[in-house]
């Protein structure tokens, strides 16, 4: 009995499982390279973030072994319940908003001076970001011993300075962190993270048609009128992706608050309650579900923070 010859497959269809193929082959070539990156990545940052999670759901305190268990919510209502937590969220907003507000208002202040023309620009440039490239704890002792301290600190040496001058010889020589320990912080963040605002600002300003600004000037346009209807409507992208890249860093701070008040006079935020939970009361169940909600919210802002760019990147690409 003789069987049927089998079809041969047409020519078009073996080039298109050639291209199907080499598409195939080109594709893992170029993501080949990425896959050390992509493993690190998960195993260093995605299997931690997924066991944090599974331990947010459950009662786990070092110092009750053998009364822990699967509590559901509960840690997370605790998070938002707590006076202590609650607290701790709130100057977590107050900090990251003033920070945020005060450095990006001096960043654009800083940017306009910074974008005109005058000898030595490119030096001035590079020690105006010299603070943005201090390792956070070293500013945060600079701040605490240098300018703070009610003994020697710059701050109330210079106090004493300006009171010499009016013939006084009683001084003011405030504790500064004592007496205003929160705006102490903000104040060593604000000065930290201008730098960075200011270079953000600086590359919208970089950016802008000078010559619809020179044609303004020609029609009368005076400078506040060149700036508020043209300059700031150009940088409200920039001034919104500045302020979203710097609530995600300052809402995660730690060491300001850590080095310069430990936690202490009400400036305990978020990320120094969840240490001060982890390795002080060993609820390492509380700790992680504080530590999700950190996540989470910088997770939003980061969201908000890819789409400005990619809109920036269209609107550049016009």
């Amino acid at each position: 009995m003789s069987t049927a010859p089998t079809p041969r497959p047409k020519p078009s269809e073996d080039a298109d499982r050639a291209r199907r193929a080499r598409q195939r082959r080109d594709a893992w070539a170029r993501r080949g390279p990425l896959l050390p990156a992509v493993l690190f990545l998960v195993v260093f940052t995605q299997l931690p973030f997924a066991a944090t999670l599974v331990i947010s759901f459950w009662e786990w305190n070092a110092l009750r072994p053998g009364q822990g268990g699967f509590t559901g919510f509960d840690n997370y209502r605790e998070v938002f319940g707590d006076p202590d937590l609650r607290a701790s969220v709130l100057t977590t907003i107050w900090l990251t908003a003033g920070a945020v507000l005060v450095s990006l208002v001096l960043g654009l202040v800083a940017a306009l001076l910074l974008d005109r023309r005058f000898p030595g620009r490119a030096l001035v440039r590079t020690f105006f970001i010299t603070p943005f490239l201090i390792v956070p704890v070293a500013a945060a002792l600079l701040w605490k011993h240098a300018l703070y301290n009610p003994e020697y600190g710059l701050l109330n040496g210079t106090l004493t300075w300006v009171w010499s001058l009016f013939g006084s010889a009683d001084p003011p020589q405030p504790d500064w962190i004592t007496r205003w320990p929160l705006a102490s912080v903000t104040v060593c963040l604000i000065w930290q993270w201008t730098p960075f605002m200011m270079l953000i600002l600086l590359a919208g300003l970089q950016s802008r048609d000078t010559e619809v600004a020179e044609a303004a000037r020609v029609d009368g346009a005076n400078a506040w009128q060149i700036f508020r209807h043209l300059t700031l409507p150009h940088l409200r992208p920039y001034l919104e992706l500045a302020a979203l890249l710097g609530s995600i860093y300052i809402v995660q701070n730690f060491d300001a608050v850590f080095t310069i008040t430990s936690g202490g006079l009400g400036t305990a935020n978020l990320p120094y309650t969840i240490y001060r939970t982890f390795y002080q009361g060993h609820d390492y169940g509380l700790a992680s579900a504080a530590g999700v909600v950190v996540v989470l919210g910088a997770v939003v802002i980061a969201t908000l923070a890819l789409r400005l760019v990619s809109t920036l990147l269209r609107e550049e690409q016009r």
